[in-house]
């Protein structure tokens, strides 16, 4: 063979090679995000820019060395399933999601796609883990425990509230979590001596009804978290003022909708948190093998201006220590 036949064939084959390689290669990671919520509430994005900012100090860079693929519920759990399903036959790396239903829905649609969550309220209580320590399966992540903070909300709002005796609790019904965050706030409200009426709802048009219900019949309003209250917290905030009813709720974003005030996990810092298992699965770890952290910093906000439209003083005390007062 004359050398430049040689060099020719040998170059052709390297460049064969090369391409061979190149379509060997994997396609970078990608991310399904299922949003339990909407993307117009501001909330949402300021967690999910802390998680996208935590991926990037990770050295994952969306759009450069991995996707994201975003899907919003807008506070429908009949969606969760139908988003799982789709990420499914994407067959995306990872999924990542928060709050107990959509984690449910997505384990319920897959045991080989790692599941990471942010804001699971009790993964053992609901069968999402084996275990903190070791969750096996495919599911793991950053949880809430708000079932085991009820107490110390009741306590909160006590302070505010000095002569609560009679307290409305709303859970959605067809949530796990509320249900068990629901039973948890009976049991420290009879702790402290306060009667409980409980108001479940499946859908966010019994949310007036419920209000009609309890007129007059309750000193406060506990609402426990879930994403159909957090999508209509606008009205539910609304119609607590307007039935001149201090408020319990979840996490900040309902109390800068107008609510009164809130005690729970920083949102953004668990999702932060959240970031590094993904970035773990994605350099190969097992989910089932990565134990499940709880929260460790908790926010209280109180917002002054609806502490003034409903004659309550805030004592002072109380106000030193809020992380956040909204005027």
């Amino acid at each position: 063979m004359r050398r430049r036949e040689f060099i020719s064939l040998l170059g052709g084959a390297t460049a064969a090679a090369t391409f061979a390689a190149r379509a060997q290669q994997p396609a970078v990671p990608v991310v399904g995000f299922l949003g339990a919520s909407t993307a117009s509430f501001s909330g949402e994005g300021q967690r999910l820019a802390a998680f996208v900012q935590r991926l990037r100090e990770l050295g994952w860079i969306e759009g450069r060395n991995m996707v994201i693929e975003y899907r919003w519920a807008e506070g429908r759990a009949d969606r969760f399933a139908e988003i799982a399903s789709e990420f499914v036959r994407l067959k995306v790396n990872v999924i990542f999601t928060y709050a107990t239903a959509a984690v449910i829905a997505v384990k319920q649609a897959t045991s080989v796609i790692p599941i990471v969550f942010a804001g699971a309220a009790d993964p053992v209580g609901t069968g999402l883990v084996a275990s903190l320590a070791r969750p096996a399966g495919n599911v793991t992540g950053v949880s809430l425990q708000t079932t085991d903070i009820a107490g110390k909300r009741l306590e909160l709002l006590r302070e505010v509230v000095p002569h609560l005796r009679r307290l409305a609790i709303m859970a959605n019904a067809n949530s796990t979590n509320a249900v068990l965050e629901l039973n948890e706030a009976q049991v420290a409200a009879r702790t402290l001596g306060i009667d409980v009426l409980p108001l479940q709802i499946r859908r966010g048009e019994d949310i007036a009804p419920a209000f009609e219900e309890l007129k007059g019949q309750a000193d406060a309003l506990y609402v426990s978290l879930d994403p159909l209250m957090n999508t209509h917290r606008i009205r539910i905030n609304t119609l607590a003022l307007g039935a001149r009813l201090p408020t319990l709720l979840p996490f900040r974003g309902f109390v800068e909708a107008g609510g009164l005030m809130s005690y729970g996990p920083n949102q953004s810092d668990v999702w932060r948190r959240a970031a590094v298992y993904v970035d773990k699965i994605l350099h190969g770890a097992e989910p089932g093998d990565i134990p499940v952290e709880q929260p460790t910093k908790f926010d209280l906000v109180i917002n002054l201006t609806t502490a003034k439209a409903l004659g309550l003083t805030v004592p002072a005390m109380l106000l030193a220590r809020a992380d956040e007062v909204i005027e």
